[in-house]
């Protein structure tokens, strides 16, 4: 009966959308080289493949001095893509800061994540995108920190809290925005290149020095929220179930009436 009622309720679950667990879940640690991913090179410095970073694998290991650093992929399938196919999504990743020079002295810098999708771009833009901060890069915090952010819904036409839009300008505050005829589901349908960097869309910074390292980059699907009618129907459902169960033990557990006289 127990195992029963078990299925009962996992039917129960799927009918209405609610999933048991996450579908996917694509990570890179860096244990199988660099998986498509690359942080600054050039004159300012380096990134590599750091075996000695702690964090129970290698990690990629930026020292760099430029206004900002970022670490991407625009070959990595398994991050890029149509994410609306995806019921919900979570990104993030592991950070370990060891410097953030600024004149002569440490600061801190925002970390954002940025889906951009390059396809068709307005006249003079790289490319439109969406991004979200995830965290501040703080050399006095140490050791490695997680940072992630939740879509919890990738149909969304219009930005979700905490959520900004790449690709033009606002004509009056000059601030990043949306260009005309894209939404929030539009560019997460067309993702070709996801970055964690800190160029904040519409900050702009002197020259600083970075120390800094990632591990575990991730993707991973979640389970979309339930609608509140939704839940009220499976909490419905159950207690029927759960009524039924009872009335089902209280008969099998009454005494047998059968060919008893009556008053006995």
């Amino acid at each position: 009966m127990k195992r029963k009622f078990k299925l009962i309720v996992a039917a129960a679950c799927a009918l209405l959308g609610i999933a048991a667990q996450a579908a996917s879940d694509k990570t890179v640690g860096f244990d199988l080289w660099r998986q498509g991913w690359h942080g600054p090179q050039g004159s300012g410095g380096s990134t590599w493949r750091d075996t000695d970073m702690g964090n129970d694998a290698p990690a990629l290991h930026t020292q760099f001095l430029d206004f900002g650093i970022t670490f991407a992929t625009d070959r990595n399938r398994n991050f890029l893509g149509d994410y609306t196919a995806l019921s919900g999504v979570e990104i993030g990743l592991d950070v370990s800061t060891q410097s953030v020079f600024f004149f002569n002295q440490e600061v801190t810098r925002d970390l954002v994540v940025e889906l951009r999708d390059h396809d068709n771009p307005p006249d003079g833009m790289p490319y439109v995108s969406v991004w979200a901060k995830l965290g501040t890069l703080d050399a006095s915090v140490t050791g490695w920190q997680h940072w992630s952010v939740t879509i919890a819904d990738t149909s969304s036409a219009t930005l979700p809290a905490g959520w900004g839009g790449y690709g033009a300008e606002d004509p009056v505050t000059f601030e990043p925005r949306l260009p005309e005829g894209r939404s929030f589901a539009s560019v997460l349908a067309g993702v070709d290149e996801l970055a964690f960097t800190t160029y904040v869309p519409g900050m702009f910074f002197g020259d600083t020095y970075f120390d800094v390292a990632v591990d575990n980059l991730f993707v991973r699907e979640i389970a979309p929220v339930p609608e509140p009618s939704s839940l009220a129907l499976l909490a419905g459902g159950l207690g029927v179930l759960a009524w039924r169960r009872r009335a089902t033990d209280s008969v099998s557990n009454r005494p047998n009436m059968i060919d008893r006289p009556v008053g006995q």
